[in-house]
């Protein structure tokens, strides 16, 4: 007498529930990826809250008026950064803070920037206290 089981074992494996996970990640990572995004210009912004300059070695203000300001001092804004070269050349930690008015061109903040970069000085950007 032959007894045969009617459970049988199905050899094929179904790749339908495999590539759904599949396709559920590639969505997952090409969505994540596009929202990285890489800072093109790195600024040290102090916070507005707590955080200050410890040693302040000199200032550059610029107001709406477009004058500049070297301390205290009103210069002319090609002669800002042979006053800075002047001023900088015997301090041990080569800090500019820059203070721009609101509502001033940024084009005028990024020559000065460009001027602390040329001469490798450190530029903080001023801040307004909440």
């Amino acid at each position: 007498m032959a007894l045969r089981t009617r459970n049988k074992v199905d050899p094929t494996f179904n790749m339908s529930s495999m590539t759904d996970i599949v396709f559920l990640l590639l969505i997952f990572f090409m969505l994540t990826s596009t929202l990285v995004t890489t800072n093109a210009l790195d600024l040290v912004l102090p916070s507005s809250k707590s955080k200050s300059v410890k040693k302040q070695t000199v200032s550059v203000s610029i107001d709406k008026s477009l004058n500049h300001f070297v301390d205290t001092d009103k210069v002319d804004a090609r002669s800002v950064e042979s006053i800075l070269r002047q001023r900088l050349s015997s301090a041990e930690e080569k800090v500019i803070v820059l203070r721009v008015e609101q509502g001033v061109p940024i084009e005028y903040a990024v020559k000065v920037m460009d001027i602390a970069y040329q001469n490798q000085y450190k530029i903080v950007l001023a801040t307004k206290p909440e």
